[in-house]
């Protein structure tokens, strides 16, 4: 979800007010997904790089973010959505992982939709505790090294659980992974837009899933292959 401070910032407005206007985007986004039938939605909100920024950002982003999962939990609730998250979640204020708890917890049996909020969330640091986990599986004699395969990687993620993504779109017209996701990325298709996550609406989303549609998925085969 980019671009929010050079929104801001090309209207004359602290960066806090892209942010701002970006929260009406994921709103939009989130319910146009579950009427669209999306099946898993993943949002990268916070990388684990965003701790950087200078403090007044951080701190009103991550204000917003506590007031979105307050505002927003009727709405989780009653369109059967179940909310997830991934990352260093530790390193949030107390206030946020309380009420992303509470509200993870309220939604654990739904069914509609899974929205996964990727928060203080980097791939890279990903990668690393899921193989330091199963080294220490396999240091305590649970686990034969030669049994580690795609599939037990893949079950120590954060996303353990979830499809694989089939479609990444990128807003701003970036073109860079920005360490999000890396291994589960691996056969995304990737569609990029010049429009800032502000002004992302469902048009909008629904011009990224019918690229989509057009594309020819060959996840290393031939089109003859895959046509057959």
């Amino acid at each position: 979800m980019d671009g929010n401070g050079r929104w801001a910032e090309a209207r004359g407005l602290p960066r806090l007010a892209g942010h701002e206007a970006g929260a009406e985007s994921v709103r939009e986004i989130t319910r146009s997904c579950r009427t669209l039938g999306v099946e898993a939605l993943t949002l990268y909100s916070f990388s684990t790089e965003n701790w950087r920024r200078p403090d007044e950002e951080v701190s009103g982003l991550m204000g917003l973010l506590g007031r979105f999962l307050v505002e927003e939990r009727r709405e989780i609730l009653e369109n059967g959505i179940r909310l997830n998250a991934i990352g260093q979640l530790d390193r949030l204020p107390l206030a946020v992982r309380a009420a992303l708890k509470e509200l993870s917890h309220a939604s654990r049996n739904n069914k509609g939709m899974t929205l996964t909020l990727a928060l203080s969330y980097g791939g890279r640091a990903e990668i690393v505790e899921a193989a330091r986990a199963l080294a220490k599986k396999a240091a305590a004699g649970r686990l034969r090294p030669d049994a580690i395969d795609e599939a037990a990687f893949a079950a120590e993620l954060g996303t353990a659980g979830l499809p694989e993504p089939d479609l990444l779109i990128r807003t701003s017209g970036e073109l860079r992974l920005s360490n999000f996701l890396l291994w589960q990325l691996a056969y995304a298709e990737i569609f990029v837009t010049p429009t800032a996550w502000p002004d992302f609406r469902r048009s909008q989303l629904e011009e990224a899933f019918a690229s989509f549609r057009a594309r020819e998925r060959r996840f290393g085969q031939t089109g003859a292959q895959v046509k057959g």
